[in-house]
């Protein structure tokens, strides 16, 4: 069997990870996997050094969008993807999650009758606002095998009348933090580079664009983030784009005071292994990325979102979360409360760590 794996975006390098060792591992002989790269993100810290990290196979192909709008960067993304596609032939394509890489296989896929797979299916956050949550819902209604990470999101598809093609196996996600969680520790630096000690510190991430270049929430959010700094460290590995916009739309007096704050650690880019090990070690996370909430609930830490919807419902219903939107009372105070009495229960709804195995066997069967 030959598949196409198209990848573009950090959090889509990481998923692949998973995919490409349990073909290397269990399926080697059976399985041929080409990857592509539309170059979605082309900053060395954002992406080159993924591969290098997670030993993930050298991408046969790099489309090399860069950054553009929307439908520049699909429209360049189709025309790249469609013709490989037609020059290798493959029996499937294998797209990840929400981003304009997967809209963009799943259309150029579509349109030449290649069967598409879709792992992290049935996500839906309801807020057609958002760019992943179309991107998701057409990549969906494409794909003739979809992956489904929880029972939520299994749901989700039958209620669109989906049916047929639909597994939920667990979170590839949950299996790179299972396999990944030591080698990290022996790997990383970072704790000792920062001089940071386990649990003394709170992880931040802010990257998405509606919290990014509104200026409104932007400045709500690190007006919480500064009050929570008197009494916590906050570790902040920042997004190129969050990096920019500080200097555009943080208030020029809330800007100095978050630049110049010794409790504020503001941090390039993390790299795979060493955002394990921030997040490990963290006492609690504040983010509005859906993997780094996973991945907090992965590792047993409270989180709070800077959303006003997540796709990882159930993290919030079992008490490990707190949506806060970018709103500066409610993050205090669900940060505060989070102090005082964390969270204990930390059911076991992302599968067994072995989602990825189980996703080779049934295209395997299946193509």
């Amino acid at each position: 069997m030959k598949i196409v794996t198209v990848i573009g975006a950090r959090p889509q390098i990481i998923k692949a990870a998973a995919l490409s060792r349990a073909i290397r591992e269990h399926f080697n002989k059976e399985v041929q996997e080409v990857i592509v790269h539309t170059g979605q993100h082309y900053d060395d810290n954002m992406s080159q050094v993924f591969f290098d990290e997670l030993d993930i196979p050298k991408p046969k192909y790099n489309i090399g969008v860069g950054s553009e709008s929307h439908g520049v960067q699909t429209a360049r993304m189709i025309e790249g993807i469609e013709e490989i596609l037609l020059k290798e032939h493959p029996d499937c394509i294998v797209l990840y999650g929400d981003t304009n890489s997967t809209l963009a296989g799943a259309i150029a896929a579509s349109k030449i009758h290649i069967p598409i797979v879709h792992i992290e299916a049935g996500l839906r956050s309801f807020n057609k606002a958002m760019p992943e949550e179309i991107n998701r819902i057409c990549c969906d209604h494409c794909s003739t095998q979809l992956f489904s990470p929880t029972a939520t999101g299994y749901k989700n598809l039958v209620n669109e009348g989906i049916t047929s093609g639909i597994y939920h196996c667990g979170d590839v996600m949950y299996d790179n933090s299972k396999y990944f969680a030591n080698i990290a520790d022996k790997k990383s630096q970072i704790l000792d580079k920062e001089g940071l000690k386990t649990t003394d510190y709170v992880l931040c991430t802010v990257h998405r664009d509606n919290n990014t270049d509104q200026p409104e929430r932007l400045n709500a959010i690190f007006k919480a983030l500064l009050k929570i700094s008197e009494s916590k460290m906050l570790v902040l590995p920042l997004h190129p784009r969050t990096s920019k916009s500080l200097n555009i739309n943080l208030e020029k007096s809330l800007f100095d005071k978050v630049t110049n704050n010794p409790n504020i650690k503001i941090l390039p880019p993390a790299s795979f292994l060493d955002m394990i090990v921030l997040e490990r070690h963290a006492q609690m996370v504040i983010t509005d990325s859906g993997g780094v909430q996973k991945e907090a609930f992965f590792f047993q830490k409270p989180c709070l979102i800077l959303r006003s919807e997540t796709e990882w419902k159930e993290i919030v219903e079992c008490g490990a979360a707190v949506i806060t939107d970018a709103d500066e009372d409610r993050i205090v105070e669900a940060y505060n409360r989070f102090m005082e009495n964390p969270p204990h229960k930390y059911p076991e709804i992302f599968g067994d760590g072995n989602a990825a195995e189980f996703i080779c066997k049934e295209m395997l069967e299946k193509f």
